[in-house]
């Protein structure tokens, strides 16, 4: 085959043009989309066959071609960068495989718009499936810790500063529970991404009599992309997908920076064992947290590539264009990439933090993090408003903190002499109450309402979770199963037309 592509062009292309665009697209994709590639153009010689569009002797000399070429696999086709891409480059080993006359039907009745989108379509499904199943593991590991620490009892945060009494446990089933919605927005992303755009052509469709939803189910596509402008027009759903990639770094981001702060000297609240941690080239003291680090700033990375992506599709007019296309989705490939790695590391950091459950409990005591049940309890028992309340017990802190003492040294007398600056008169309330309204660990079990952090409450919300994790994992199950079983399908349909 000649290396110029057409006859409308009479240079040959440029060599800067090859060295800076075809050359580092082919060797970067070829390899990639060389099995959707065979599989989009095994199913559409299927189609054309079964439609009539080429003669029985076609059909069986590009099947017998295109099943070779699978078997031998990319690393025999010798790339050449002035056929521009993937696809000239695979037509061309094709053709001097099985000839001009047979190899050069292939192509009857599509356009490598509509090819290109679907490869992409292919390439998305595939990273769907991939970033959900890895999601459900990290979820896992969360419920498993929720479920294992929900009595080891800590200080939630507002602010960073110290604001009511939860568990641990409490504070992985808020993460589990993210996660979940995370693997929410990929299952969304997939019913626009699994439909086909093949036979949409360049932009107009075909005068041929193809056969397009034939086409789409021989690939597991669950419908069309019906409008043939919109199919090659198209990569919103690759910005959707990079869209729930990013947001998904954003949590593991806040989760690594809470761990950041945990694990550091000053906190000591949480620790992870040396396998999972850095030293100092200098320091021998040190163990840093380098993990952390890097989950912290691939989220960055991540967002960066969804803004480069959005950047590229934004001002490209609505038809199959190189820098919507092409560059639209290189930031998905790459952040796919860079998801399933971080995925792994984030699934490592949820099943190895384990919490300094004694210090834990010592910060929450010292920090008056049960100071708002302390006012409940006088909202309860002495009638006050919350506001009230609220009052005497800031003074009660103020006391308490001035005296050098912790929650735990609060007394009736304070609360007392507190009451008797605000309302003018003591509350009196029980030494034995009051005392247990300032127990962390009493504030914590008392806290029963759905979604709140006592252990039983936490438990049953885990055992929720999970039992909607299992179902979550079987629907995925079923979705690779359903792929493998078409594909094997194509593969035998296309084993009959050669023979």
């Amino acid at each position: 085959m000649e290396s110029k592509v057409s006859r409308r062009l009479t240079e040959k292309v440029a060599e800067e043009v090859c060295e800076h665009i075809y050359a580092p697209r082919l060797a970067r994709d070829f390899r990639t989309v060389f099995g959707y590639m065979s599989d989009l153009n095994q199913a559409h010689v299927l189609m054309l066959a079964r439609c009539g569009l080429i003669s029985p002797q076609a059909g069986k000399a590009l099947a017998t071609g295109l099943l070779r070429m699978e078997a031998d696999g990319p690393d025999v086709v010798e790339l050449d960068p002035q056929r521009e891409d993937s696809y000239f480059n695979f037509e061309a080993h094709l053709i001097k495989l099985i000839g001009t006359e047979a190899g050069g039907r292939m192509h009857i009745a599509r356009s490598r718009n509509d090819l290109t989108a679907a490869i992409d379509r292919l390439r998305a499904r595939d990273l769907l499936l991939d970033a959900s199943q890895a999601l459900l593991s990290v979820e896992e590991h969360a419920l498993d810790g929720a479920f294992r620490f929900r009595d080891v009892v800590m200080p939630g945060y507002t602010h960073l500063q110290p604001a009511q009494p939860i568990t641990y446990g409490f504070y992985l089933a808020g993460v589990a529970q993210s996660l979940e919605r995370d693997h929410g927005r990929l299952t969304d992303a997939w019913a626009r991404t699994n439909l086909s755009p093949l036979g949409a052509g360049a932009l107009a469709g075909t005068t041929f009599a193809i056969d397009r939803k034939a086409l789409a189910r021989s690939l597991g596509f669950q419908g069309l992309v019906e409008n043939a402008l919109d199919a090659v027009a198209t990569r919103d759903f690759g910005l959707e997908i990079l869209s729930a990639l990013t947001q998904i770094a954003l949590g593991w981001s806040r989760v690594a920076q809470d761990y950041h702060v945990m694990v550091s000297h000053e906190f000591q609240t949480i620790e992870f064992p040396d396998r999972v941690t850095g030293t100092s080239s200098i320091m021998p003291q040190k163990k840093n947290p380098v993990v952390l680090e890097h989950l912290k700033g691939k989220a960055g990375h991540l967002l960066g590539l969804y803004v480069a992506s959005a950047t590229a599709v934004k001002a490209t007019h609505f038809t199959n264009t190189i820098d919507g296309n092409r560059e639209g989705m290189r930031g998905v490939w790459e952040a796919g990439e860079e998801m399933l790695r971080c995925l792994s590391l984030f699934d490592l950091i949820i099943a190895t933090a384990r919490p300094n459950a004694t210090l834990m409990k010592r910060r929450v005591t010292e920090d008056f993090a049960s100071a708002t049940d302390l006012a409940d309890l006088m909202v309860r028992e002495a009638d006050l408003s919350f506001r009230e309340a609220h009052h005497i017990v800031g003074g009660v802190v103020r006391a308490a903190m001035d005296a050098g003492l912790a929650a735990d040294g609060i007394t009736t007398e304070m609360v007392d002499v507190a009451a008797q600056d605000q309302l003018g008169r003591p509350l009196g309330l029980p030494a034995d109450h009051v005392r247990e309204s300032l127990d962390p660990a009493a504030s914590v079990a008392a806290r029963l309402v759905p979604g709140g952090p006592a252990p039983d409450a936490v438990a049953q919300a885990v055992e929720a979770a999970q039992a909607r994790l299992e179902s979550r994992r079987g629907i995925l199950a079923r979705k690779r199963s359903d792929l493998q079983a078409t594909r094997e399908a194509l593969k035998r349909a296309m084993r009959e037309l050669a023979a």
